[in-house]
């Protein structure tokens, strides 16, 4: 394979096992038993946890009643259990290690380490009455003990050294307090080792708490969903329907490449297998066409993890949002949609201009871009027609036959399952082409698109449940897998039978349950890290709840930016890239989301900048997944290198330099949370209507960011021109700073003032307060400003209904503790209110008329003509 590589000059220095190798190193585990029963023993580990987590998703079945219902505090040790066992037994420890026999080590460091998890399970109601209650057994906390440093060595094994040691680092911190190396502001007195084993592992929120919850509840199952719907053959489907697409076009392959990702990243929570999955056919097309090696595996990098911000699954982090927020899991995905798209998007017109500046060829006859891009979104409005109609045909149904909605539902779903089977069975199926053969013939769309249209259906039923029933996440990934399920198993006989093969009937069967059998296999022990992952980091978030370094960061932050806000976005950035370097994107989305989320927030609220939390939220989990990318540790750049036999590094920064559109869109959205449909009602034609105004200018604007950061346009930019291009890029993402800098947003008004201006101010207005006093903590004078929405008929009701409580004295408004309960008492929790100097009104901002802040597109538009003009005399071939 190498030879016939070398030949096709490929320059790949790695074999297809190699790559195969380094897949299931970083995501499944590297261990490949030559014992049989041993192999055996962790693939039946693997299948049992499967098919564990399918019987727990299913309380709603009729058969529920016959099995036991098992609450949170018992699913989450078996689920950890499993991961712990198998993480021992499939990863080695050291790369020395051997891979075909597991030591006694490992046998024993897998049994001590199931045994500790399993304990939590088996002493539910045991420890309900003694941990839970404060009062731990010295088993107890021995148990925990020695479960907290297998857990932390199995998160080695799985994901490398970084996590192991930032949850030993907050161990040591929970325990010691103080420290020579600890800074002063977040000094405790420091947990004693009963009270530090009780909260980590004992109770339920440590490594028992939410991040591990959501492992149990909702990813294994999209996880899982993601497997199967690969191993039925939709990886290599959507890879071939990407070429059939965008192949021809100039820099085809990296369109493809691009798209390609996008669709696999649906169904894929890891960038490095999306990487070598797709890359091991893109990149060599990609260098075919013109593209360096680096440029090359910078182009898979970069799409294979933007696949992780993709909705629904955002490896995994989409589900922490809703527990650590408290949004619906819909919510999430509107917030996250837009800044997703226009990421890929951009990214394709980033290889387009790649494309123009080497004037590469078009692999077979070129087509039209423009005419693709047509087509694209006339298949978008047809698709979108068609699920309209779906809804109201719905919705007639059970308004209809209520009772027989369900039946007739599931039987015309596998009606259209047949149908589309039969369509498939009149071509061949798919094979995976080889990039290096010589002569390369891209398939047409009307080849591929009918040979994979029931790989769409679970998807469908996936996106129904979620955004039309309204169905939790679990359930709506439990009603996708189910019917997964039973096509992976039913497609092979099905196209057998429709093709008059009768004869090879028995044997497709029995392919079926194997690629089912498969795929459960494949779907836990991709698992494997993001169970150990969960688990190892809900030691942080135990740590930040336990501690003051989750309330007092944002102080040290603050001093560190100098209380600037874009200076402290910038170091909570890079944050969060240095701690993702070493760890998986869900590891990170939670200990950075834990420490910096808030911080954002406050220190926002101090500038006057009322930052959402889902914004903060995406920023920290935008900049922890370009960790994957960057060097020295980017892992998805070295296994791009890999495939493309470029340099490492080269390829990293590289990548990096393609994904700048990512780094700039968390900025964006935290200045314009608009950006993230922030305060934009879908339920309304309203709302849609500003949804799509957002996605198109938004679109527009990243178009020309991409141009600018490329250095090319219609022709190739001079300096000015590529500033230019960013000043009218910025515009349109942020109009509303220019508009700040002529028109203030607010009026100001006397504290003493306020309840004149509350009265008189419409129902619904958003009010801004500037609170300030003595810090809780530190007894400084700390700020921070607060939203206040006029609801009530008086002055008084609507000061009421805040929860507010004001003291007036002259010209100076005196605040007392607010209500218990309500939102002012959580914002202003920081305050101390019993301190001998008081906390006050320090301003009261009303909105004011202002012009709208789209005039500011006008002399945008006019700048970007002139670039234009000036590009045009130097243009010499077309833009697309």
């Amino acid at each position: 394979m190498s030879e016939r590589n070398e030949a096709g000059g490929s320059g790949r220095h790695f074999t297809d096992e190699d790559l195969q190798d380094l897949v299931t190193s970083s995501d499944s585990g590297a261990r490949s038993p030559s014992s049989r029963p041993v192999a055996l023993l962790i693939a039946g580990l693997a299948l049992a946890w499967s098919l564990f987590q399918l019987w727990i998703a299913q309380p709603q079945l009729w058969f529920a009643e016959y099995l036991p219902a098992l609450n949170s505090s018992q699913t989450r040790p078996i689920h950890l259990t499993f991961a712990m066992v198998l993480a021992f037994l499939a990863y080695p420890a050291f790369t020395s290690s051997p891979r075909h026999r597991i030591p006694l080590v490992d046998w024993a460091l897998a049994a001590i380490g199931g045994f500790c998890a399993f304990y939590v399970f088996l002493a539910s109601d045991t420890l309900a009455m003694t941990a839970r209650s404060g009062l731990p057994t010295e088993f107890q906390v021995w148990v925990g003990a020695i479960g907290l440093v297998v857990l932390l060595e199995a998160s080695r094994r799985a994901l490398g050294p970084a996590l192991t040691i930032v949850g030993a680092l907050f161990l040591l911190y929970a325990y010691m307090g103080t420290g020579w190396l600890i800074p002063e502001l977040i000094e405790h007195e420091g947990l004693s080792f009963t009270a530090l084993i009780n909260a980590q592992w004992l109770d339920t929120a440590g490594v028992f708490g939410i991040p591990l919850g959501v492992s149990t509840a909702f990813v294994f199952l999209f996880v899982l969903f993601g497997s199967l719907l690969d191993k039925a053959g939709a990886g290599n489907y959507f890879i071939k329907l990407a070429f059939a697409g965008l192949g021809h076009l100039r820099g085809g392959p990296a369109k493809a490449a691009v798209v390609g990702s996008a669709m696999t990243g649906l169904i894929s929570g890891s960038s490095i297998a999306n990487v070598v999955t797709t890359g091991t056919f893109t990149i060599p097309l990609m260098k075919r066409v013109g593209f360096t090696s680096e440029q090359a595996g910078s182009v898979e990098v970069a799409s294979s993890v933007n696949g992780q911000i993709m909705p629904p699954v955002m490896g995994a982090a989409a589900f922490l949002m809703v527990e650590f927020i408290g949004i619906s899991y819909l919510e999430v995905i509107k917030h996250a949609f837009i800044p997703a798209v226009i990421s890929y998007i951009a990214l394709v017109y980033i290889v387009h201009l790649e494309a123009l500046k080497k004037d590469m060829p078009a692999l077979g006859k070129a087509k039209s871009f423009p005419l693709m891009i047509l087509k694209f979104f006339v298949g978008f409005a047809v698709a979108g027609a068609g699920f309209t109609v779906l809804i109201y045909a719905m919705n007639a149904l059970e308004a209809a036959l209520p009772s027989l909605a369900a039946p007739i539902s599931i039987a015309v779903l596998l009606g259209v399952y047949v149908l589309l089977v039969a369509i498939a069975a009149r071509r061949p199926d798919l094979e995976v082409d080889d990039p290096n053969d010589p002569e390369i013939k891209l398939p047409t769309v009307a080849e591929v698109y009918a040979t994979g249209l029931h790989y769409i259906l679970p998807i469908l039923v996936l996106v129904w449940f979620l955004m039309v029933e309204r169905q939790s996440p679990a359930k709506s990934a439990f009603y996708a897998t189910s019917l997964m399920l039973f096509i992976i198993v039913t497609q092979r006989p099905l196209k057998e039978l429709f093709r008059g093969e009768g004869g090879a009937l028995g044997a497709e069967i029995r392919n079926g349950f194997i690629d089912l059998i498969d795929g459960l296999i494949a779907g836990a022990r991709n698992m494997i890290g993001i169970g150990v992952a969960t688990a190892a980091a809900g030691i942080i978030v135990a740590t930040v709840t336990k501690t003051p370094i989750g309330t007092e960061l944002a102080g040290l932050v603050e001093q560190l930016s100098f209380g600037i806000l874009f200076l402290m976005l910038v170091l909570i950035g890079l944050f969060s890239l240095v701690l993702g370097m070493g760890l998986p994107t869900t590891a990170n989305y939670i200990v950075v989301s834990s420490l910096m989320a808030s911080v954002v927030v406050s220190l926002g609220a101090q500038e006057g900048l009322i930052v959402p939390l889902i914004a903060a939220h995406l920023f920290v989990f935008y900049f922890g997944i370009m960790a994957d990318v960057t060097p020295p540790v980017g892992l998805a750049s070295f296994a791009a290198a890999a495939v493309s036999g470029g340099d490492p590094i080269k390829t990293g920064f590289t990548a990096f330099f393609y994904s700048l559109r990512t780094v700039a869109l968390p900025f964006l959205f935290i200045y314009n949370p608009t950006l993230i449909l922030y305060g934009v009602d879908l339920g309304t034609w309203a709302g849609i209507g500003e949804a799509v105004f957002v996605f198109v200018v938004a679109t527009f604007a990243m178009l020309l960011f991409a141009a600018a950061t490329q250095g090319y346009f219609l022709a190739r930019s001079r300096i000015f021109e590529s500033a230019a291009l960013l000043l009218v890029a910025f515009t349109f993402f942020v109009p509303n700073v220019w508009l700040d800098m002529v028109q203030p947003r607010f009026e100001e008004v006397p504290p003493a003032q306020f309840e004149q201006v509350l009265a008189e101010v419409p129902e619904g207005t958003r009010l801004r307060l500037r609170i300030e006093g003595p810090d809780f903590n530190t007894g400084t004078v700390a700020e921070t400003t607060l939203v206040m929405f006029a609801e009530g008929d008086s002055a008084q009701e609507r000061i009421a209904n805040s929860g507010l409580l004001l003291m007036p004295e002259g010209d100076t408004v005196r605040l007392d503790e607010p209500m218990f309960g309500t939102e002012a008492a959580e914002k202003l929790g920081n305050f101390d209110f019993y301190a001998e100097e008081p906390v006050r009104l320090g301003q009261v901002q009303v909105p004011r008329d202002r012009l709208p802040a789209q005039v500011f597109y006008i002399p945008a538009l006019l700048l970007l003509a002139l670039v234009i003009v000036l590009q045009r005399r130097r243009q010499t071939k077309p833009a697309f």
